[in-house]
């Protein structure tokens, strides 16, 4: 996220796009869900997540995958347990990242990860195993609303009593906890500001928390699932909010001065902490429940996004990770793409798997349709032969 003077070079570089079939990825075929709307305990729900039989339009993928017997610590969580007859599947966690201050003269990304959250948190924390933490903050006007969200976010989260059974009620109101902290500290600079993206992972649960333009998307056998909303001011539903609460946007700015419609920090905006102010904190959640068809996560910064689109992102690092299996050097690829494409903003890119093995090979099916030719077309293609000898 950039502000007004260096987000008007992004928009002259038109986002290239790699798509799968012509179609997947996009949100008009309805690869973003919002709040989590589907519903696994049904019996249409169970059917789209059938573990080891791929859908009926992709390719065949043919791949085993030896699970390692985990030791599952629900503590008081209340997951969404296999049904009868699914594979019990638990991620494994593994993730890299990288970082680039890209053609900017100074980097404001922040990012988190933490791959073993039980073992960070110790015996002290009541934290379902196996448990992950991920999280990108791209800060603006300075790096101290990042930075301080990035040290204190998931503080915040497990010190909250409700942790870990009210994973929803626990992760917004951590997101306003941290600006409202960040108001009160005399040693930070409060005209600063940051989006937030974090991912969640408490045994198969994953949950995404976006406030800001970053991104989550869930790489599915090769097909890229949009997990958040990037909150921009010209975003019907923000203009809407925005407009409610006596706000304007001009040329896709919130009040003519910010591209983002949510983020942590910019008290110069936002006032008073009782005040309505269209600058909000407050994330948006999307919960999902990780099956083997889930290979990877990424989360990136707007610099990633505005020159490349989600299925170009996914297809990427598929194709990488299918080589080295190395999330870390899947990062770094993804940036230096991102780079190659011109981006005019501070990069920060991090890629998580959720298996110890690489992405299995996608088997294009060979049609099994036999053609014949009649005894009489044979005698005429004998005939047309026979003519030209």
């Amino acid at each position: 996220m950039v502000w007004k003077d260096s987000m008007a070079a992004s928009t002259e570089f038109p986002p290239p796009m790699v798509m799968l079939d012509g179609k997947y990825g996009s949100k008009e075929n309805g690869s973003l869900i919002v709040g989590g709307s589907e519903d696994l305990n049904t019996s249409e729900g169970r059917k789209d997540v059938k573990v080891g039989k791929p859908p009926r339009h992709l390719s065949v993928i043919r791949h085993t995958v030896g699970l390692v017997g985990l030791d599952l610590n629900l503590g008081t969580l209340g997951l969404i347990c296999p049904q009868e007859g699914q594979s019990a599947f638990l991620p494994v966690f593994r993730s890299g990242s990288c970082s680039e201050i890209g053609p900017k003269p100074y980097m404001e990304d922040e990012h988190i990860c933490i791959d073993n959250l039980v073992k960070h948190l110790g015996a002290s924390v009541n934290c379902p195993s196996p448990g992950a933490f991920y999280g990108v903050f791209d800060g603006h006007g300075g790096k101290d609303a990042a930075c301080f969200v990035r040290n204190n976010i998931l503080k915040f989260i497990t010190e909250d009593n409700r942790f870990p059974v009210s994973a929803k009620k626990v992760m917004k109101s951590a997101f306003t906890k941290a600006d409202y902290a960040f108001a009160d500290s005399v040693s930070l600079d409060r005209f600063s500001g940051t989006t937030a993206l974090t991912a969640l992972i408490l045994g198969r649960s994953l949950l995404i928390a976006n406030a800001g333009d970053c991104r989550a998307v869930l790489g599915k056998r090769g097909r890229a699932m949009e997990l958040s909303r990037d909150h921009k001011p010209s975003c019907s539903v923000e203009r809407l909010r925005i407009e409610k609460l006596g706000g304007s946007v001009y040329d896709g700015y919130l009040n003519g001065q910010l591209s983002v419609a949510r983020a942590i920090g910019d008290w110069h905006m936002k006032g008073s902490k009782d005040s309505d102010c269209p600058l909000i904190a407050e994330p948006e959640l999307q919960e999902t429940l990780l099956t083997e068809e889930d290979e990877f996560l990424i989360l990136g910064c707007d610099g990633l996004w505005d020159v490349m689109s989600s299925q170009c992102a996914v297809t990427i690092a598929r194709k990488e990770l299918m080589a080295h299996n190395d999330p870390e050097r899947c990062s770094r690829e993804l940036v230096q793409e991102a780079l190659k494409r011109n981006t005019c903003d501070n990069l920060t890119v991090v890629v998580v798997c959720f298996s110890p093995d690489p992405p299995p090979r996608i088997e294009i099916p060979r049609p099994r349709v036999r053609r014949s030719i009649s005894m009489e077309g044979l005698h005429l293609l004998q005939g047309a032969l026979d003519s030209n000898m």
